[in-house]
């Protein structure tokens, strides 16, 4: 079977997973008013998904090998589907919440279980070009879905943002059941999952990664909305969160058959890739969260023209990314030196992001977001082929889960960061302003008076105008605030993408590995 075709059937699901935990984001108004619920309670649509898949991420590797993973794989991109139509006709929010905990339960499993197959199908000579792929993948999916939520709510209905997922996960289904099987090597790893021929279930370590996955991910996605620490609800899933896994981490690592292996962060290269998957999670999503946000509110643009700026973005990468895995199948470049290149190139960016101001056009965005894609194009792969570098065929499963971990991490703490982080230096900087232009500031009675006037002129009473041009003053103010906030998380990302430089002197030097045994 040609590996192409088995790369593109697990990433189309991939995709579709993908696209889900963005292009509801926009569409949420329009589904309270279908439900006839508040905004803040429609939230929770997004919430319980990313909870549901924090939970079920870490435990993918494990199910794989109970279920074996075509059947795993298989039985995730059915649950989606299936659970994609109870979510498109949900008559309440009860039902789309419960659809949503079990997309989010389907989804879980779709990305490690597919970057796991990639990496046993290619060789290791030509897995670089199977990274390729999947980069292209986890990159536009996220940026695409925005736009296209948007496009769907405005021509259709928000019922459609999951309807489309059936037809994609039919075909998806049918494809995967012809193309898709285990690797002999995986006869192993089930094994492995056994106990004198009795499944051995670790229920503890289960239930502590459970326990500590979604109180984490509850704490990330509601604290900027409960005033973090202001709110009792949120120190308890902190709290739990964070023993939680301090515990998790005991106990698997005490345990002969673990769920997670962390002792696969002991691999140096395999532990570096980890932490630059969680850097790496960190800046693409908190950007793409981070961008439209500031586009909508300061500059006017709808939903879906704040979508076509990160377009560029992810055309650059469709571009990059196969030249990367050239420069390294070819040996022209170690993949320790393009993900110098890389990182300096996204620090830059987000700091040619930072030197923006509020008469900065969309061009200048759309480049930026093109500079920032050229960063992106040459980190994924290099980054996957460092991450496998030195790992058995045995432990390819367990690195696929513990890889999209990390990066999953890293999103959920980039857009925490980015909720939070922008309100926080908004009150900043609004004093600081608001201190430094007085009332008895000479230019600014000037200025008050001189679009009072203005206002007059235009048929404005003197009271109205001079309500009128304080009103328009304290907007213009409010707009620097805003800014100068959003300028200070470009420059809180540029400065972690460029600490992370260092990390990668301490990549030991690898050969190519041998061919890895086929799955198809």
């Amino acid at each position: 079977m040609n590996p192409w075709l088995i790369a593109i059937t697990v990433t189309l699901a991939t995709f579709m997973e993908l696209l889900d935990t963005s292009i509801a984001n926009v569409s949420l108004p329009y589904i309270a008013g279908g439900l006839g619920r508040s905004y803040d309670e429609v939230t929770w649509i997004l919430t319980t998904y990313l909870v549901a898949n924090a939970v079920i991420l870490p435990l993918s590797a494990w199910l794989g090998r109970v279920f074996g993973r075509k059947n795993y794989y298989m039985g995730c991109v059915a649950l989606f589907t299936l659970t994609s139509f109870f979510c498109g006709i949900a008559p309440s929010l009860g039902i789309m919440l419960s659809s949503r905990v079990l997309q989010g339960i389907a989804g879980g499993g779709l990305a490690p279980v597919a970057q796991a197959i990639l990496v046993d199908t290619f060789p290791a000579d030509k897995r670089a070009s199977a990274f390729a792929l999947y980069t292209i993948v986890i990159v536009t999916a996220p940026a695409v879905g925005p736009v296209l939520g948007g496009w769907i709510t405005d021509n259709y209905s928000w019922r459609w943002i999951f309807f489309i997922n059936i037809p994609i996960g039919m075909l998806s289904l049918f494809l995967s059941a012809r193309m898709i099987q285990d690797p002999p090597s995986f006869a192993e790893e089930r094994a492995a999952a056994r106990v004198n021929g009795k499944l051995s279930i670790d229920g503890v370590g289960i239930a502590l990664i459970a326990l500590a996955s979604a109180a984490l991910e509850v704490a990330l996605d509601r604290g900027q909305i409960e005033d973090w620490f202001g709110s009792p609800f949120i120190c308890w899933m902190l709290g739990i969160g964070l023993i939680g896994w301090i515990a998790t981490v005991v106990w698997e690592l005490s345990s002969e058959n673990p769920v997670i292996d962390f002792r696969m962060l002991a691999n140096r290269n395999f532990g570096i890739a980890a932490l630059l998957f969680f850097v790496f999670g960190f800046g693409l999503f908190g950007s793409t969260t981070l961008i439209p946000q500031m586009l909508q509110s300061l500059y006017g643009y709808r939903a879906i023209d704040a979508g076509l700026v990160l377009g560029p973005g992810a055309l650059v990468i469709t571009f990059f990314a196969p030249i990367a895995a050239q420069l390294i199948q070819r040996g022209i470049v170690h993949p320790r030196t393009l993900l110098v290149v890389s990182l300096l190139i996204g620090t830059a960016a987000m700091w040619y992001y930072s030197t923006f101001n509020l008469a900065t056009d969309y061009t200048h965005y759309a480049l930026a977001r093109a500079f920032q894609g050229l960063g992106y194009g040459f980190f994924f792969v290099p980054v996957n082929v460092i991450a496998y570098s030195q790992l058995r065929p045995d432990q390819n499963n367990k690195a696929s889960s513990l890889t999209n971990l990390l990066r999953n991490w890293g999103g959920s703490f980039g857009i925490a960061f980015i909720t939070t982080a922008t309100e926080r230096r908004r009150q900043f900087h609004q004093t600081n302003l608001g201190a430094a232009v007085g009332s008895t500031s000479q230019q600014l009675a000037s200025r008050v008076s001189g679009l009072s006037d203005y206002f007059v002129n235009k048929g404005f009473s003197a009271p109205d105008a001079a309500s009128a041009a304080h009103g328009f003053l304290y907007g213009q103010l409010q707009r620097q605030v805003s800014l100068l906030s959003f300028m200070d998380c470009f420059r809180v990302i540029a400065w972690l993408t460029l600490a992370a430089v260092p990390l990668l002197f301490l990549v030991k030097r690898f050969k190519p590995a041998g061919k890895a045994p086929a799955a198809h």
